[in-house]
């Protein structure tokens, strides 16, 4: 098997006569944290959407595993990309009990010890629309790891939680890889980056940099 999770070949990305990629050609290890970082708007999140399989490259390619990027539904990624879409009138179990039933693999205990891992109490019959902004991310991370996925995409996870969240989320993260899970992650925040990634780079108006001083990936 590869040692490289995700491998990024020369992909472009464009939105008319605008580049949200360009010529982007990276490899990320299986097993490591890495941090990817940059200012709104300079291609963060039109990279992870094409890594889960949401977005159509224009050109180039990205295979995860080895094997051509597929529609993130079959695929083993948990993701945080942009606000979740919980329903409000429900649980934060039942929501993710409804989102479990689409691939069936795991058990209400699965769900429910996911819920336990990021602070929030499964047996809550409280409305996810009764949930702060903080609580709603921790469900969030609950179900992108929930079904115990070999790759973790996390765009700006640490959003909404006070700094106690902060300091448990990167616990959880640093104790999921730990455990051989490999994470991609978007941070505005400096201290995330520092504290849980093995590797960085920077994106910068749809270019890809990788930061020496930080890295053990390659350019490809």
């Amino acid at each position: 098997m590869t040692g490289y999770m995700v491998e990024i070949e020369q992909a472009v990305k464009s939105f008319k006569a605008v580049n949200a990629l360009n010529n982007v050609s990276i490899k990320f290890e299986t097993g490591k944290i890495h941090g990817v970082i940059g200012r709104n708007g300079s291609g963060k999140t039109v990279l992870f959407k094409s890594i889960c399989g949401f977005m159509k490259l224009t050109s180039g390619q990205i295979r995860i595993k080895g094997k051509q990027v597929k529609p993130a539904t079959a695929q083993d990624i948990g993701l945080i990309i942009e606000e979740p879409g919980f329903i409000g009138g429900l649980s934060g179990f039942k929501n993710l009990k409804l989102l479990a039933s689409i691939k069936r693999k795991i058990s209400d205990q699965h769900i429910k010890q996911s819920i336990k891992q990021v602070g929030l109490d499964p047996e809550s019959k409280k409305h996810v629309s009764k949930y702060s902004l903080g609580m709603r991310h921790r469900l969030a991370i609950a179900q992108a790891i929930m079904e115990k996925p070999e790759l973790l995409i996390l765009d700006e996870p640490m959003n909404g939680l006070d700094k106690q969240g902060v300091v448990e989320m990167r616990e959880l993260f640093q104790r999921l890889n730990t455990h051989g899970l490999t994470i991609i992650l978007s941070s505005h925040y400096a201290e995330d980056i520092n504290a849980l990634c093995d590797t960085v780079c920077e994106m910068d108006n749809g270019n890809l940099t990788v930061l020496e001083n930080h890295t053990q990936s390659s350019l490809a």
